[in-house]
């Protein structure tokens, strides 16, 4: 049996076996992870920042770039979710377009990614989580809300909504499904209050200059600055767009609904995002953005207390969106490597009662929860954009690869104006790495050669598929 009709036979299957998966998300189910995983850090946070120190009020062309870096690449997800079957993600196209060895390597890449995201967005959570404890006068000592590295004990906060995420994936993803929903309203709601005060305090002259750092120039202590700078790190805003594609094998009808949850969720957000920039830019002078919540300083600046409030709130719910969905995503992708035999097949067993990997899940969670707690934010955030330009590349190449060495595969989906969506999906994606600094470039060459020996040692010896 050819890998391409093995793949597409288990993700077409409604069967349940003793290693599948149970099949309960709807098309907006899937909307709604992509929508929860994309809205968080990005809208919160790196929208300040990035207008503050590399874009000015160009980050809405920072924000349009990489967009459209992320719209060819979701163009060309949705094709290959709806062609290839079998386990989505990166992983699993990259499987049937390259092969084995291939697979693996993306594989491994989207380990490291997605669990430095879930360890990153945790340390970020647990800063406004303990600014609410403060406002309301129980705040936590600071021996437990700060790494060693800086002074604590640990990061607690980071660590127990891990935890807590861990226990809330065992029950089911189903009733994760379910939380997500609810946790997206709340965060859609608070984008909505902000929109409704800022498009009234709009003060135009704000917006000039509005290429005050230019496109691009490097600074003397090395550093990048100017609109496509910005492109590279406000990306981080749209990582997780991509675990809709690792939902495949528990969407009803995976064909159909992977796609649309995929383009869906990409188009929305990347209207939001574009809309709150330009306000937020707006309303108050980019230079006083350079804070942690740059939103709801905006508001504060604007004298509408009560409005930032309501936006912290909405910055725990959206934080808490994004790990969980970044969080099933990498126990989803562990579950479907180690049951093609390229990991060790203590993680493919699933729950009887909850039919769900729970070993994989408690063990990613304890690891993340570790690594959250013991390790500051600035040691985590830098090798997260690398890992996703790199799974990017990949999926559009193979949606190139396999028009050419299967043209007759059926394709529910087709991405539009092939080849040229594609490589400029590569080309835009690669470009962005560019961007990024040299060590991040060198720890993520290391982090490949130890999967490589992985690879070589276990996984070359134990493959079910090659």
């Amino acid at each position: 049996m050819s890998l391409h009709i093995f793949r597409t036979k288990s993700i077409t299957s409604n069967e349940d076996t003793a290693d599948s998966l149970k099949r309960c998300l709807s098309k907006w189910d899937l909307a709604f992870l992509g929508i929860g995983a994309i809205i968080g850090t990005g809208i919160f946070v790196l929208t300040g920042i990035a207008a503050a120190t590399q874009s000015g009020p160009a980050v809405i062309l920072s924000f349009v770039i990489a967009g459209f870096a992320c719209a060819f690449a979701a163009l060309a997800y949705a094709e290959l979710s709806a062609a290839v079957g079998g386990c989505g993600s990166a992983y699993g196209y990259s499987y049937v377009a390259f092969g084995e060895i291939f697979a693996f390597m993306i594989g491994w890449d989207l380990l490291l990614e997605y669990s430095l995201s879930v360890a990153t967005v945790a340390n970020g959570w647990s800063g406004y989580f303990n600014n609410a404890l403060t406002a309301i006068g129980i705040p936590l000592p600071e021996m437990l809300t700060k790494a060693p590295k800086l002074g604590g004990l640990i990061n607690l906060p980071a660590a127990a909504i891990i935890l807590l995420l861990m226990l809330l994936l065992i029950i089911g993803v189903k009733h994760s499904a379910k939380v997500n929903n609810a946790m997206v309203f709340v965060k859609l709601l608070t984008i909505t209050v902000f929109i409704a005060v800022a498009l009234f305090n709009i003060h135009p002259e704000n917006w000039h200059p509005f290429l005050p750092f230019g496109w691009f120039q490097v600074l003397p202590d090395g550093k990048t600055t100017g609109v496509l700078a910005g492109a590279s790190l406000v990306f981080f805003a749209y990582v997780g767009f991509d675990a809709v594609s690792t939902a495949a094998e528990e969407a009803q009808d995976p064909q159909h609904d992977l796609p649309f949850g995929i383009v869906t969720s990409l188009s929305f957000c990347t209207v939001i995002y574009i809309l709150v920039a330009g306000l937020l830019t707006g309303v108050v002078n980019y230079t006083d953005l350079n804070v942690s919540s740059p939103v709801a300083h905006a508001l504060n600046l604007l004298g509408y207390n009560w409005a930032a409030a309501l936006i912290s709130t909405g910055v725990i719910a959206g934080l808490t969106t994004v790990m969980l969905v970044l969080y099933y995503g990498l126990t989803r992708i562990i579950f479907a490597m180690s049951r093609d035999g390229l990991l060790w097949p203590f993680f493919s067993k699933v729950n009887s009662t909850t039919q769900t990997p729970v070993r994989v899940i408690m063990l990613s969670g304890i690891t993340m929860a570790i690594i959250a707690g013991l390790i500051p934010l600035g040691d985590l955030a830098e090798l997260v954009n690398i890992g996703t330009l790199a799974a990017f590349v990949l999926v559009c190449l193979g949606v190139l690869v396999l028009r050419i060495t299967q043209p007759d595969m059926k394709r529910p989906f087709r991405s539009p104006f092939s080849p040229l969506f594609p490589v400029l999906g590569m080309l835009s994606c690669t470009a962005l790495m560019a961007f990024l600094p040299a060590l991040t470039w060198l720890r993520f060459v290391i982090w490949l050669v130890m999967g490589l020996c992985v690879y070589f040692s276990y996984s070359v010896h134990h493959s079910k598929l090659a």
